[in-house]
């Protein structure tokens, strides 16, 4: 969508965008024919060094993307699969499991807040297809050992009411990195945290020109579409090319007869620049090979708009493992083994012979066919040695199945998955404790790996997602409609800013689905093994102990609501929190329920009017205590809990059959 996303104060659409315009107001000298030549060179000296540290590692990976699904074999031979199905089966186990994202008010009143963004997340996961965007994050995370997740973009309809970030992976074999970098961001501190870093993408004229961070007085004429030696795009399509055995439709076309199609070789580079006398972030768009900038923006954020996910982290090292580098090793000794034994079974069915020619003269004779009568001169001597196999040695049959088990073994321990994970039946025999011995084992190991990808999970959610909105949403203008379904069928909920931000930055917790629920089952059991003794009790709250049980059994709010419908009192309370959180005085009657309006009022703002409230309440139900003839409706409560338990209603109301009176 062009012209969609919110520009910085440098470079705004609205004004002239031209080259010398934005050196001028970067502060840079317009005398010269290019202002940016220092910052060319800067981006060009940051390339070549990144290109010179990380291409190895880039060429390895093309070669285990040919590995991964072995189109490129040769006919004659067969192909092992222990990566692909490895892999399959960490990455499935990832990917299904997914993580939920909720939100935490830091300061009391911020309910409403944490309720808002709980329904925005959910309902942006699916607007802004997060789902298909975590696929290929996780699998560019398994593959290469880290995957990454670019947050740049923030589509902004105010006519369509389209208002979303948008994450887009990058492709790690275009990506590099400074080399001192560890992770993109580092630690709180900055520490460890990438100078720099970028990627090449193809983009046409036309979305060139709708860039509002790219001058707007290009020649197109002098830009060139392909790219140098040095381009990792180009190398990493040649490599996918290779790999689905397709031609490389690079080098037998002229992209530049595509027409309004063509496209241009751009170089995306995020690094430091000095900015009238400040160092900023930014990000340069630059062509023909990094010696040209055609665009540029000024980041106004601490921090670069991008998450770092890694699968296996080592300790300061940026890759990390991956599960090729656990299992290529492996893929390709079992290969050589299993293609071994094919010509080992073709010897055995075509041996070698040798043959006296002075009594077979027709070598024709020994071509195999059935019922055949091979004619002999003997000349009186025995024709025993006539034919004679060659002898050959003889493989270890034993031995090589041994190598061949092995080598499988040596990988499913390194990525924790056996046989039964990767649904097939075992080769052994094991008896139901062992298996679920070793279930637990495997699930212990995954939720390792689930618990590393919380730590991006909760980067993109807290810093990017959150972040993008308090950004570029517009207080007191934009507005949100979230379509919810609940209960009741589905309801609008129209959110602006300030519904939804607060003072103080929200926390987040990022919790696994299947460990989540598996903390729900243990906690339902041990929680209702425990309700069922403390029940018996009438002073207890039984409403809030059947309200927690809902929730564990997955009742969402508007149900427990719909289940067990707030009382008189509590309604009356949420009332008066409003006025409380406006610090207004608000009086306490006789007739109230103390303990259950406490109980709402706990949720208000601490305010000198919440505090005296809170204690009126208190100091009401010590007088009922000395003075129960003042309040006549409390004698025949206590008459009511005075019943067996089974004999009373969640509100401590008497029942009578199915009646509560």
């Amino acid at each position: 969508m062009k012209n969609s996303y919110i520009d910085d104060d440098l470079s705004s659409v609205s004004d002239d965008r031209s080259r010398h315009s934005i050196a001028k107001k970067f502060g840079l000298s317009t005398n010269s024919i290019n202002p940016f030549e220092e910052l060319e060179k800067q981006i060009q000296t940051e390339y070549n060094l990144a290109w010179r540290h990380q291409k190895p590692k880039k060429d390895i990976a093309e070669i285990r993307l040919k590995l991964f699904n072995n189109q490129m074999r040769a006919k004659e031979t067969v192909g092992d699969t222990t990566m692909f199905t490895i892999f399959q089966t960490v990455f499935a186990s990832l990917y299904v499991d997914r993580l939920n994202v909720e939100w935490e008010g830091k300061e009391n009143g911020d309910e409403g807040v944490e309720e808002n963004l709980n329904a925005l997340s959910r309902s942006d996961y699916t607007e802004m297809s997060k789902d298909i965007a975590d696929y290929f994050w996780i699998w560019n995370t398994c593959f290469f050992g880290y995957g990454l997740l670019a947050m740049e973009d923030f589509i902004r309809d105010t006519q369509k009411n389209i208002f979303l970030p948008v994450p887009r992976v990058v492709d790690n074999i275009a990506f590099l990195h400074d080399p001192s970098g560890t992770s993109i961001n580092g630690d709180p501190l900055g520490g460890g945290a990438c100078r720099d870093y970028g990627y090449e993408v193809k983009m046409t004229r036309d979305q060139m020109e709708g860039n509002p961070h790219i001058f707007d007085d290009l020649d197109f004429r002098s830009i060139k579409h392909g790219s140098g030696t040095q381009s990792l795009l180009a190398s990493a399509m040649r490599a996918r090319d290779n790999a689905q055995g397709r031609g490389n439709v690079q080098m037998l076309l002229r992209e530049s007869n595509l027409g309004a199609n063509a496209q241009y070789d751009v170089t995306e580079w995020s690094t430091h620049m000095k900015i009238k006398n400040q160092i900023k972030k930014v990000k340069v768009w630059s062509v023909n090979d990094r010696a040209r900038v055609i665009g540029i923006k000024v980041l106004r954020t601490d921090y670069w708009p991008l998450v770092y996910r890694s699968l296996y982290p080592t300790a300061h090292d940026f890759e990390g493992t991956s599960i090729p580098d656990l299992t290529e090793d492996k893929q390709r000794a079992r290969a050589t083994a299993q293609n071994l034994g094919l010509k080992l079974l073709k010897a055995d069915m075509y041996p070698m012979y040798i043959y006296d020619s002075n009594k077979i003269t027709n070598r024709k004779d020994l071509k195999f066919n059935f019922n055949k009568f091979i004619p002999v001169d003997s000349k009186g001597q025995s024709i025993a040695d006539a034919l004679l196999p060659v002898n050959k040695a003889r493989p270890n049959l034993q031995l090589l199945d041994f190598i061949y088990n092995s080598l499988a073994i040596s990988a499913e321990k390194a990525t924790a998955t056996p046989d039964i994970q990767q649904g097939t039946q075992s080769q052994a025999d094991r008896p139901l404790g062992e298996t679920n011995l070793i279930n637990d084992n495997v699930t212990t190991r995954y939720s390792l790996s689930a618990k590393v990808f919380g730590w991006s999970e909760k980067a993109f959610w807290s810093t990017h997602w959150y972040g993008m909105y308090k950004e570029y949403f517009k207080e007191n203008i934009d507005e949100k409609v979230l379509r919810l379904v609940g209960a009741f069928g589905p309801k609008w909920r129209p959110l602006t800013k300030e519904s939804f931000t607060s003072r103080l930055d929200p926390d987040v917790s990022i919790v696994s689905s299947i460990l989540a629920r598996s903390e729900d089952i243990e906690k339902r059991q041990l929680l209702g093994n425990y309700f069922a003794l403390v029940l018996q009790d009438p002073t207890v709250n039984r409403k809030w102990a059947y309200r927690k049980l809902g929730k564990l059994n997955g009742l969402q709010s508007d149900e427990l609501n719909l289940l067990f419908p707030p009382s008189i009192d509590e309604l009356e309370a949420e009332v008066e929190n409003d006025k409380l959180n406006k610090n207004e005085t608000v009086p306490v009657l006789r007739e109230q329920n103390h303990r259950s309006h406490n109980e709402i009022h706990g949720k208000a703002n601490a305010t000198e009017s919440t505090k005296a409230h809170i204690a009126s309440h208190n100091e009401a139900m010590l007088i009922r205590r000395t003075s129960p003839d003042l309040f006549p409706e409390q004698q025949a409560t206590d008459q009511v809990n005075q019943m067996p338990a089974d004999m009373q209603g969640i509100d401590g109301s008497k029942i009578s059959g199915s009646t509560m009176n």
